[in-house]
C-alpha cells in the first residue's frame, strides 16, 4: 500500500477515537472521499448518512430510542395487524372498514414481494437466515398475505429501472427455513415429485428486507413502494448485517430502516412519476446529465446524442435513479457509494460518475452504431469502480475550472461538428451549473494511483 492510502486510513481512524467527544463531519467526509476501510465502513455509513449524531456521548441513548421506535413500528404496523386479520370478521361486512386498508397493503407487499424474489443480488449473503430474527415479527409472514393472482407489475412508470438488469443470482440456493428464523432478503426451496422431476418454488417466508420496505412505504403514503427501492435498500442493509462487531450487527434491520430513511429523504424525488418533469425530478436529472456530457465532450454527445438519437432514458435513468446499484458487482457499488456519501453535496457527484463511464468506452461508443451503443450502455462492462470516482473527481475539477475561465469545452475535444452541434453548450451548461452544482474539492487535488487500493 502507498503512502497516501496509509495516511488517509490513519485519518479516518484518528477521527473515530474514543476520545473526540465530537466527530468533525467535513473532515471525515474528506478523508472518505475516495473509499473507506472495510472494518469501518458500517459505522462511516451511519455517520455519513446523517443517522448517527457527531456527539459521541449520544450515541447510546439515541440509538436505544431509534431502535425501540422501529420496534414500535414493527408491532403496530406488522404484528397487531396480523393479530386483528385474525380475529376480525367478514371482510364484505360494511362495518369491518379496516379490511380496505389491509387489502390495500397486499397490493404493495404483491410488488415489493415480486420484486426481492426477482431482483437477488448475486451473493448469496442475502439468501441466507440472518442470526437475529426479529422478536415479535418473526411469526409474521408478511409474504403470507399476497397471492399468485397479486403477483403482477404495478404500472408506477418506472419499469425500466430493473429491466435487462444483470443482478440476477448466480446460482440455486436450496434453503428450507426453520420455524422462528428469518432470511436477509428470499426464500428458496425446492421440492420433488412423484415423478422424479425437482421444483424451485419461493418459499413465502419471513424476510428481513421485505418488511423494512413495507414500513418505509406505510409511513411515507406520498412515495409508497416503488420499483427499484429494493435496489437502493441492498447494499445498506449489506453493510450493517455483515458489521463484524456483533453487537452493531444485531440491530442491522433497525439502522438500515432509519439509513434507508435518510437515503430516500435525498432521492426519493426520482422515484415520484408526478415530479418527473419538476426542477427536482428525475428528468431534470437526465437533462442536467446530457448537458453536462455536452459541455465536457461535445464529439461525443453529438454522435450519441444527436446521430444516434439515444436518449438518457433509454441507460441514464438506471444509472441515476438507483446510483449505479444495477451496473457494478455489489463490492464495486459499495465503493461508489463510499464516495457518493463522503461527497459534501453528495449527489452532484453522481453525474459526474455516469460521465467517467461514458469516457472509459468513449471509443467504443464512437465507433458503434445505434444497437451496439445502447447494449453497451445498458451492459456496462467490468471497470474498476475507484477509477472512475478518481476521473469523476478530475472531470468536475476541470469542467468547472473551464466554465469559470470561460470556456465551453476542452481545447481538445474541438472539432467543426462538435462546435456547430454543441454551440450552445456552454449557455445551456451554465444553467443547469448555477441551479445545481457547488465546487467541492476532496483533499489530495494530486492524488495518484498510489490511493487505490482494497480497503480491508
Amino acid at each position: 500500500m502507498g503512502a497516501r492510502y496509509n495516511e488517509r486510513f490513519a485519518r479516518v481512524e484518528s477521527l473515530l477515537l474514543i476520545e473526540n467527544k465530537i466527530i468533525d463531519k467535513d473532515e471525515l467526509k474528506a478523508s472518505c472521499s475516495y473509499g473507506v476501510p472495510d472494518r469501518l465502513r458500517p459505522l462511516l455509513w451511519r455517520l455519513l448518512l446523517e443517522y448517527l449524531p457527531t456527539e459521541r456521548a449520544s450515541w447510546t441513548p439515541f440509538l436505544a430510542a431509534q431502535r425501540e421506535t422501529y420496534n414500535g413500528l414493527v408491532r403496530q404496523l406488522i404484528v397487531d395487524v396480523a393479530a386483528q386479520s385474525t380475529t376480525a370478521g367478514d371482510p364484505l361486512s360494511d362495518c369491518c372498514s379496516h379490511w380496505g386498508g389491509f387489502f390495500a397493503d397486499n397490493t404493495t407487499l404483491a410488488q415489493i414481494d415480486k420484486d426481492v424474489r426477482r431482483l437477488c443480488p448475486e451473493i448469496q449473503f442475502f439468501q441466507q437466515t440472518t442470526k437475529w430474527p426479529h422478536s415479535e415479527a418473526v411469526s409474521v409472514n408478511l409474504s403470507g398475505r399476497v397471492t399468485q393472482a397479486e403477483l403482477r407489475t404495478e404500472n408506477y412508470g418506472v419499469d425500466k429501472l430493473v429491466g435487462n438488469t444483470k443482478k440476477r443470482a448466480s446460482a440455486e440456493y436450496a434453503n428450507a427455513k426453520e420455524q422462528g428464523s428469518e432470511t436477509h432478503w428470499q426464500c428458496e426451496i425446492f421440492l420433488s415429485s412423484l415423478d422424479h422431476t425437482t421444483k424451485k418454488i419461493n418459499v413465502p417466508g419471513v424476510k428481513v428486507a421485505e418488511r423494512i420496505l413495507f414500513i418505509y412505504a406505510k409511513l411515507n403514503p406520498g412515495v409508497k413502494y416503488v420499483q427499484g427501492m429494493n435496489e437502493v435498500l441492498g447494499p445498506i442493509y449489506y453493510v450493517l448485517a455483515s458489521d463484524p462487531d456483533e453487537e452493531w450487527a444485531e440491530h442491522a434491520e433497525a439502522d438500515t430502516f432509519f439509513c434507508f430513511q435518510q437515503l430516500m429523504s435525498e432521492i426519493k424525488d426520482n422515484f415520484i412519476k408526478t415530479l418527473d418533469d419538476s426542477q427536482c425530478g428525475i428528468e431534470h436529472s437526465m437533462s442536467f446529465f446530457h448537458a453536462l456530457l455536452s459541455a465536457w465532450d461535445p464529439v461525443l454527445h453529438a454522435h450519441v446524442v444527436g446521430r444516434l438519437q439515444i436518449k438518457p432514458q433509454f441507460y441514464a435513468f438506471r444509472w441515476l435513479s438507483l446510483m449505479l446499484s444495477q451496473e457494478f458487482p455489489l463490492p464495486d457499488v459499495i465503493g461508489l457509494w463510499d464516495a457518493l456519501f463522503a461527497d459534501t453535496k453528495r449527489f452532484t457527484l453522481l453525474p459526474y460518475v455516469c460521465l467517467s463511464m461514458l469516457q472509459r468506452v468513449r471509443e467504443q461508443l464512437l465507433r458503434g452504431d445505434f444497437a451496439d451503443c445502447l447494449r453497451l450502455l445498458q451492459n456496462y462492462p467490468e471497470t474498476d469502480a475507484q477509477i472512475l470516482v478518481m476521473d469523476a473527481y478530475a472531470i468536475r475539477e476541470e469542467l468547472i475550472f473551464d466554465l469559470c475561465a470561460g470556456r465551453a469545452v476542452r481545447p481538445s475535444t474541438r472539432d467543426d461538428d462538435a462546435i456547430s452541434n454543441g454551440s450552445g453548450a456552454k449557455k445551456n451548461f451554465a444553467v443547469y451549473f448555477s441551479r445545481n452544482v457547488h465546487r467541492q474539492t476532496p483533499i489530495d487535488h494530486e492524488l495518484d494511483k498510489e490511493i487505490v487500493g482494497d480497503f480491508s
